[in-house]
């Protein structure tokens, strides 16, 4: 069984009119995908833009958008509001935004809104000009301070032609945050000072070719975002990846074992943890070639010398520092993990067998182990990687308690 953050949360989203709302269906599946019940409310507009048999088929709950239409028993605003535990509306126009700063409810979702007292977050979506208008401006500055939530818009290219800020967030960064309202995500972390490494590295053969594997990043990055939600300074040290990193982070972009080991060593000194999530190369070949290796015949043979230890490496300077290391195994995990934490100095190795269902690369889950120098091992059932991140940091937590008890 999957643990999963929102499992069983019941979720109202509203749907405004705009664009953007093609990607309700994306922000929807997400969130079921991750445990949620979802009932879709939608503005008429909206429906212009996606149909509510779409929304409907993801979720599995009728979409709602007339207030009037006939109901067994109860009144539909109040119904909803009372089921949902939070809001999240995606896109939220600055026709809506104006009507919640003005306390109009004359539509299904307006008047939800009104009638619903618990957490509400609003992503809003819309042309450049229009969000930097003043009036929109400060609707968004009197509902932030009436304690509604935002998930601020992207800058980039726009439907309409123009560049600048107005595009919807993606999804992952929205539904971070609702997790992290839903779910009461501690603060317990504010000021500390986490560095992360994340993702592969490539070890170039020529200009064209290199030596690298299969890791996505995406262990790293969930811990980057996790540790930034309960107050962090972040630095999170990336080999190449296809991922969003998460906002609020510093991104240090590096490619070999070599610029990792670099990048490490120049925020070393900055850092009170450290969380190396990296799979970075154990080799890297002898020489690089200078142009293309050609295709021939004969057999072509490799000579490859050991990158550097990074992990071996903070742990013998750590000080009073915490150290995380991972492991990626295919056997004797458990004792692999023990030693390997006591031959590296870290006061955690984070452990998975790689063959395991739902706990290689490139998935949204792991099967992790949790080993201690001391030969103590925890095993942690299947979850999603931000479960895993949230489960590290606060073994995180404890063992700098530990430090600070004993010290």
């Amino acid at each position: 069984m999957v643990t999963l953050m929102l499992a069983g949360r019941r979720v109202i989203l509203g749907v405004a009119g705009g664009i953007a709302a093609y990607k309700a269906a994306e922000i929807a599946g997400t969130l079921v995908k991750r445990g949620a019940e979802v009932q879709v409310i939608m503005t008429r507009a909206a429906r212009e833009f996606i149909t509510p048999l779409t929304l409907q088929t993801i979720t599995r709950h009728e979409v709602a958008s007339d207030m009037f239409t006939p109901r067994s028993g109860g009144v539909a605003h109040i119904e909803v509001a009372r089921w949902g535990e939070a809001m999240l509306i995606a896109p939220a126009t600055a026709n809506l935004i104006g009507k919640m700063a003005a306390g109009i409810g004359d539509d299904l979702l307006s008047t939800i809104v009104l009638a619903f007292d618990r957490s509400v977050l609003l992503c809003p979506a819309m042309n450049t000009t229009m969000y930097r208008n003043p009036v929109v401006q400060r609707n968004i500055r009197t509902l932030s301070a009436l304690g509604y939530h935002f998930v601020e818009p992207c800058s980039g290219r726009l439907a309409c032609g123009e560049e600048g800020p107005g595009r919807l967030a993606p999804t992952d960064e929205i539904v971070a945050k609702l997790e992290s309202l839903l779910c009461g995500v501690p603060r317990d972390l504010a000021g500390v000072r986490i560095l992360i490494t994340a993702g592969p590295t490539r070890e170039p053969l020529d200009p064209v070719r290199y030596i690298s594997n299969r890791s996505s990043g995406k262990m790293g990055y969930a811990v980057a975002r996790a540790a930034v939600d309960r107050g962090a300074y972040v630095v999170l040290v990336s080999g190449p990846s296809a991922l969003s990193p998460p906002p609020g982070v510093k991104v240090v972009p590096v490619e070999t074992a070599e610029e990792m080991h670099l990048a490490v060593n120049q925020h070393f000194e900055w850092c009170d943890v450290a969380v190396k999530a990296a799979a970075v190369a154990d080799y890297r070949p002898q020489t690089q070639a200078g142009g293309k290796l050609k295709k021939r015949a004969a057999n072509l043979t490799l000579i490859l010398e050991p990158n550097r230890d990074i992990l071996a490496e903070l742990g013998r300077r750590k000080g009073r520092r915490i150290i995380v290391g991972f492991a990626a195994e295919t056997e004797q995990l458990e004792a692999r993990a023990v030693l390997k934490a006591q031959k590296k100095g870290a006061d955690l190795i984070v452990a998975n067998d790689v063959t395991k269902l739902g706990a290689g690369f490139d998935v949204d889950t792991n099967i992790a182990v949790f080993a201690y120098p001391d030969g103590r091992t925890v095993s942690l059932p299947l979850m999603e990687k931000l479960a895993l991140a949230h489960r590290i940091l606060d073994e995180v937590r404890e063992l700098r308690k530990a430090g600070a008890d004993n010290g």
